[in-house]
């Protein structure tokens, strides 16, 4: 299942998320994110590794109680996945080198553990998602492409601290 957001939903440079007014159900999803490095159409999967360079933690917030709303009535969800400022994306830094190892990302929600996961257990490879995508769209240079959580998706409240850590090392705050 692919989701696409606007140019809107971007919300970097540590600027804090406001919780929009249109929902009290907001969830956080924390997702590796990769940085289109060139533009590519029907990438096959063997050379889809030359298509990204850098990566980030992002997190992909979601609406809930509107998504549920949307899904009973057989309605899309992008108002519920895509509104404005849902996209929180850190810093990126370069891929590392040996990153056919996997990955390991965190969520900490108020210094606790909430989300954990590594790269080597994704359903697809970062390579796998590029590929399929392509075929869709024209992978762009400076699209971001948001890659999926692992479990321990949950509610975040207003006041709520959310910090995420890539190899360790903390990149979203």
């Amino acid at each position: 299942m692919l989701f696409m957001k606007p140019a809107t939903a971007l919300l970097n440079q540590g600027k804090p998320f406001y919780h929009p007014e249109f929902s009290q159900d907001i969830h956080y999803e924390l997702e590796i994110v990769l940085r289109i490095s060139g533009n590519g159409r029907h990438i096959e999967p063997e050379f889809a590794h030359k298509y990204y360079d850098q990566i980030a933690l992002g997190i992909d917030f979601t609406a809930r109680d509107l998504q549920s709303r949307l899904k009973e009535k057989g309605h899309p969800w992008e108002i519920a996945k895509a509104f404005d400022h849902s996209a929180v994306v850190s810093p990126f830094v370069d891929l590392p080198v040996d990153h056919q190892q996997g990955i390991h990302f965190e969520l900490r929600k108020n210094g606790e553990v909430v989300q954990s996961g590594n790269t080597r257990d994704m359903i697809f490879s970062f390579d796998d998602l590029i590929s399929y995508s392509s075929r869709f769209f024209k992978l762009q240079t400076g699209d971001y492409f948001f890659t999926g959580t692992p479990a321990g998706v949950g509610p975040v409240k207003v006041g709520d601290l959310l910090e995420g850590y890539l190899e360790g090392e903390k990149l979203l705050h």
